[in-house]
């Protein structure tokens, strides 16, 4: 049977970070979690895990992608102990050449938070070497995302889609303005070191803040960037006694549990004397309790609440993306073509063998006649009668590949070739089906 890709999965459209949090995994357990896949989900053949702020997503390749789609989600629900009725609703289901389309238009960028924003390549070929780590890639997925990685450079360098300063950073930014008259004389903490929360304490410190504090588990990591921002590393099991001094908060810690809630939090607040407080929560799972919203003079927005922010001004970003789609749709062209290909190999192999055996025996009927032939004369007998197959070969396999779909079928027509030159029945011959024999096609094989 063929082998289709199929994708399965929740993002930050079809679910609210709440959902998305308890689905997410950690980027050193994805390695392991596709080991176990693979040993559970025995419908699919490969598979890649993608977990990010805004999705979780697993893409795969199967024979069967309804029954491979259906394992992985009670995979899914089973290793992350969350009951499958709880995200039912928000799951997204692709397969064939819809799978296809999604992936290539999450890694253009077009499918995220922030259209064209750039961290979801280096996400996506991320979990494309952890697959590969795993051991759970194969040639459809190798394909798949080498293909994905080009639209994403295309639709770069062919579309203004990544312009302008549009981003979350830039809106937490653009927000932390609005609560403050002015942010020269504020204090930042920086907790944890993930890519967005750094991005936004440097836009914060670039605006000339009084005081920047970094705490992180690897406190050398605090060290080192608090050195190159001019800033002070805290240890980070002593943070909460530098909390009242803080006017902006940005949580960025791995965790699967909020590391503050509103108990402890209250007496952050009358030290502060309720001076207005501002928290950045970039976490998924969520670094900080929701209910700190509750709190005076406490603002929290999370990674949901800065995004509905930057969908207001996406306008020139939005014109670009009509055509980085039509590069989307390009792409996802020539990848299916070179999907259809792969159901050809067999019998490109068989017509291949089919017509150098007719050669061979042509060649060995003749077998006294050449035996009188000078050496060079003989060698120049064999260039003719390879060159001769070579030309024949090349003119029925370029129309196999080089097919028609709205014309001509190309299995009917893989068929008809088939037959018309025996190899139905030279595939029969032992020393054909020799299980060493992995010769393919060198054009098809791309």
């Amino acid at each position: 049977m063929d082998q289709a890709l199929f994708i399965v999965g929740i993002n930050h459209r079809s679910a609210a970070v709440a959902l998305r949090e308890r689905l997410a995994f950690a980027e050193d357990e994805i390695v392991a979690a596709l080991g176990r896949m693979k040993q559970l989900c025995p419908a699919v053949a490969e598979a890649a895990l993608i977990s990010t702020c805004n999705r979780v997503e697993v893409v795969g390749v199967a024979t069967d992608p309804a029954r491979a789609a259906d394992e992985t989600l009670k995979f899914l629900s089973a290793d992350r102990k969350v009951d499958h009725d709880a995200f039912a609703e928000a799951i997204y289901n692709f397969s064939g050449r819809d799978a296809a389309r999604h992936l290539f238009r999450v890694g253009a960028s077009l499918d995220s938070m922030v259209v064209g924003e750039p961290q979801i390549l280096g996400q996506l070929k991320l979990a494309y070497a952890q697959a590969s780590e795993a051991r759970s890639v194969g040639l459809i997925l190798h394909r798949a995302f080498h293909k994905a990685f080009t639209v994403a450079k295309r639709v770069r360098k062919g579309t203004l889609i990544g312009h302008g300063s549009v981003s979350i950073s830039s809106a937490a930014v653009a927000l932390a303005g609005q609560i403050f008259d002015t942010l020269k004389d504020k204090t930042v903490m920086l907790m944890g070191a993930g890519k967005m929360a750094e991005l936004t304490a440097r836009q914060l410190n670039a605006l000339g803040i009084e005081s920047l504090l970094i705490t992180s588990r690897t406190f050398d990591r605090a060290v080192a960037l608090a050195r190159e921002l001019g800033g002070t590393a805290v240890p980070y099991d002593n943070y909460k006694p530098y909390l009242k001094m803080v006017d902006v908060l940005i949580g960025s810690v791995a965790s699967t549990k909020p590391v503050l809630g509103p108990d402890e939090f209250e007496s952050v607040v009358r030290e502060r004397r309720y001076r207005p407080m501002f928290l950045i929560d970039m976490g998924v799972p969520r670094n900080f309790d929701e209910r700190l919203n509750s709190l005076q003079n406490v603002y929290l927005y999370d990674i949901d609440d800065l995004g509905a922010l930057v969908q207001r001004s996406l306008g020139d970003r939005e014109r670009e993306a009509g055509k980085a789609e039509q590069i989307v749709e390009l792409e996802l062209e020539s990848f299916l073509q070179w999907l259809a290909g792969l159901d050809l190999t067999p019998t490109i192999k068989d017509i291949r063998y089919s017509v150098e055996r007719l050669r061979d025996d042509e060649l060995g009927r003749a077998r006294g006649w050449l035996a009188q032939l000078e050496p060079a004369e003989r060698e120049r007998v064999e260039l003719l009668t390879r060159g001769l197959t070579n030309k024949l070969l090349h003119r029925i396999l370029s129309g196999l590949k080089q097919r028609d779909d709205k014309t001509l079928d190309a299995a009917f027509a893989a068929e008809v070739a088939r037959r018309l030159l025996g190899a139905e029945f030279d595939a029969q011959d032992d020393a054909f089906n020799d299980p060493d024999d992995d010769d393919d096609d060198p054009d098809i094989a791309e």
